[in-house]
């Protein structure tokens, strides 16, 4: 397995937490209004991982604590992908 497709499985582990716990529960929301657009379950999980990702990165590269408004606004912009 390559370290990119470890880290896939890594981040949507945190989408499936996200959704089991509804926390926060813009993912749940944001998975029921992408799957109501048309795209598929998986298609739909996959886009808010790359969220997830991206929150991780900022903080990481920018060694603050999470920012989960950002997260938010991220997850309310999808379909259309975070920079």
């Amino acid at each position: 397995m390559s370290i990119n497709e470890i880290l896939q499985a890594q981040f949507m582990e945190v989408v499936e937490n996200q959704l089991r716990m509804d926390d926060p529960a813009e993912t749940r929301l944001t998975l029921e209004r992408l799957e109501q657009a048309g795209y598929s379950l998986q298609d739909s999980k996959k886009l808010i991982s790359a969220c997830v990702a991206t929150a991780i990165a900022e903080t990481l590269r920018n060694d603050e604590p999470f920012d989960e408004a950002k997260y938010i606004e991220n997850l309310n912009r999808l379909p259309d992908l975070p920079e």
